[in-house]
C-alpha cells in the first residue's frame, strides 16, 4: 500500500510544472513576420525591420527610419500516425519589435528588438518515453517565450555587421509534501505541500553581415547559436502514514532531470537580386547541426524509505532502475528556401524631393515562398519511436504600403497578410521486431499558418 500512496505525487507534478504538450519553437518553424513567413524565410540578405532580429541582426542597419510593428500568427498542425490525428497542439501569438536607426561617430547604427509570445503561456515542456511515437521535432519541443535583442553598424558603404542575444523562457521547480496522511480516512489527513517553480532565461548569441554587391543586391550570412532548455523536478514527500492507529514514517524522494527542445546551432547564407524594378529574388541555404541534437528522455532517480512495525508487514519495492537511454543519432541537414516578392506600384505619383525614384504613394507587394527541410531523424527499426517526415512549405502572402499617409507619419503605414501550407508526405516506420511495442506504422501530415503584420515607419 506504500508505493500507491506515493505514486500521486509525480504526477501532480507534472501537472503542475509542465501545464500540458509542448509544441514547436515558432520562428524557427513557422517564420517571424508576415513578409518572412511569405516569403520561405528566405530573408539573411532581406531583413532591414524587426525581424531582422531573428534573420540576420546586421540587415537592422539597412532600416531608414524608426519602425514599429506588431502581428498575429496561428499555425494549425495535422500531424497523424496510422490516419489517427497525434494530437499536436497548434501554435499562435503575437510578434512585433522595433528597430531604431541612428548614427555614432558618423557610423550609421541601429537598435532592434524582435519576439514572440505565446498566447497561451510563457513556457510549455513535456517529457515523453522514448518508446512512445511522438513528432519529435514538433510535437515534444515547446512553445516558449522569444526575444532577441540586436545592435548593427555599418562601418562601410557596402558592408553592414550585426550581432545579439536571443533569449527563451525554461522551467524550474520544486514540489514538497509533509505531515500525517491517514490511510483509512484521508480527509482526516493533515499534509502540508510547497510548489516553487520559475521561470529563467536561456541565452544564445546571433551573428550577422550583409554586404551590397553593387546594383545586383545583397549577400549575407548569419549564425544562431545552439540553445538547451532544460526542466528540472525535485519533488520530496515526508511524513507519517496512519494505518488504523499504526503510524509508519515515509519518506519518497523524486528527481528528474530533462533537456527538451533543443535547438541547434545554424549557419545561414544567402543572396537577395534585385535587378528588375520592383522584383526582388531571395535565396538561401541553412545548414543545420542535427547531429548534435540531445534525447530529450528524463533522467530520472526515485527513492523509497519507510519504517513499518514488526506487526504490519510490509515489502518495500527496489528502487526503479534509471531508464537506458539510446542515442539519437540525428543526421546534419541542409535546407533551400526560396523567396520572391514584387512590387506593384497602384496609385499616387512620385513623392517629394529627397525620397528614392519609383516610390508611389499606394504600393502592392505580392510574395511567394517555398522551404525543403529533409527529415534529421534516423529509420526508427528499435526501441525508440521519434518520428519524423520529409516538410515541403508552399506561402504565399501579399501587403498593401502607403508611403507618407499623415504629416505625422512621414515614412509609411505597412500592412502584410501571409499564409502557409506545409506538407509532410507518408513515411511507413519498419520496426525490426514489430511485436514490440507498437509494430510498424505509418506518418504523415500537414500544418497551415495564417498570420499578418502591421509595421508602421517614420
Amino acid at each position: 500500500m506504500l508505493p500507491r500512496a506515493a505514486a500521486p505525487l509525480p504526477v501532480a507534478l507534472a501537472a503542475t510544472l509542465a501545464a500540458g504538450p509542448a509544441r514547436a519553437h515558432a520562428p524557427d518553424t513557422y517564420g517571424l513576420g508576415a513578409r518572412g513567413a511569405a516569403m520561405g524565410g528566405a530573408l539573411v540578405a532581406d531583413a532591414t525591420d524587426f525581424s531582422a532580429g531573428y534573420y540576420n541582426p546586421a540587415g537592422l542597419a539597412g532600416a531608414t527610419g524608426l519602425g514599429l510593428s506588431i502581428g498575429y500568427a496561428y499555425a494549425s498542425n495535422h500531424l497523424r500516425a496510422n490516419g489517427r490525428d497525434s494530437g499536436v497542439r497548434d501554435v499562435h501569438g503575437i510578434s512585433g519589435g522595433l528597430v531604431a536607426p541612428g548614427e555614432v561617430l558618423g557610423v550609421p547604427f541601429a537598435f532592434g528588438l524582435a519576439t514572440f509570445l505565446p498566447d497561451d503561456g510563457l513556457s510549455r515542456i513535456t517529457a515523453i518515453r522514448q518508446e512512445t511515437p511522438r513528432w519529435e521535432l514538433y510535437d515534444d519541443r515547446l512553445s516558449v517565450l522569444y526575444l532577441a535583442a540586436s545592435v548593427a553598424v555599418r562601418p562601410l558603404p557596402f558592408l553592414e555587421i550585426g550581432g545579439g542575444v536571443a533569449f527563451l523562457a525554461s522551467t524550474r521547480g520544486r514540489f514538497s509534501v509533509t505531515g500525517r496522511a491517514d490511510a483509512l480516512s484521508p480527509y482526516d489527513s493533515a499534509l502540508r505541500h510547497e510548489v516553487d517553480a520559475d521561470l529563467t532565461s536561456i541565452r544564445t548569441p546571433q551573428l550577422g553581415a550583409r554586404v551590397r554587391v553593387g546594383d545586383l543586391g545583397f549577400v549575407g550570412v548569419a549564425y544562431r547559436g545552439e540553445a538547451k532548455l532544460p526542466l528540472s523536478i525535485d519533488a520530496r514527500l515526508e511524513g507519517v502514514v496512519d494505518f488504523a492507529g499504526i503510524e509508519v514514517p515515509l519518506l519518497y524522494e523524486l528527481e528528474s532531470r530533462t533537456v527538451d527542445a533543443f535547438l541547434p546551432r545554424q549557419v545561414v547564407v544567402g543572396a537577395s537580386f534585385q535587378r528588375i524594378e520592383g522584383l526582388r529574388v531571395n535565396v538561401d541555404v541553412t545548414w543545420v547541426d542535427w547531429s548534435s541534437y540531445e534525447s530529450p528522455v528524463a533522467r530520472t532517480r526515485a527513492h523509497l524509505e519507510a519504517a513499518p512495525p514488526p506487526e504490519l508487514p510490509i515489502d518495500l519495492p527496489d528502487d526503479p532502475r534509471p531508464t537506458p537511454v539510446v542515442p539519437l543519432r540525428f543526421a546534419d541537414r541542409l535546407v533551400p528556401r526560396l523567396g520572391v516578392e514584387y512590387v506593384v506600384p497602384v496609385a499616387g505619383g512620385l513623392r517629394a524631393a529627397g525620397q528614392r525614384a519609383g516610390r508611389r504613394a499606394v504600393e502592392l507587394p505580392l510574395r511567394a515562398g517555398y522551404v525543403y527541410e529533409r527529415s534529421p531523424v534516423p529509420p526508427q527499426r528499435g526501441v525508440t519511436n521519434y518520428i519524423d517526415a520529409d516538410r515541403h512549405t508552399f506561402s504565399l502572402g501579399a501587403g498593401v504600403v502607403l508611403n507618407r499617409p499623415l504629416e505625422e507619419l512621414p515614412g509609411s503605414l505597412r500592412i502584410d497578410a501571409h499564409g502557409q501550407l506545409s506538407v509532410l508526405p507518408e513515411v511507413i516506420v519498419e520496426k525490426d521486431n514489430p511485436a514490440d511495442f507498437v509494430g510498424d506504422y505509418r506518418v504523415d501530415g500537414s500544418m497551415v499558418s495564417l498570420g499578418a503584420t502591421v509595421t508602421a515607419a517614420f
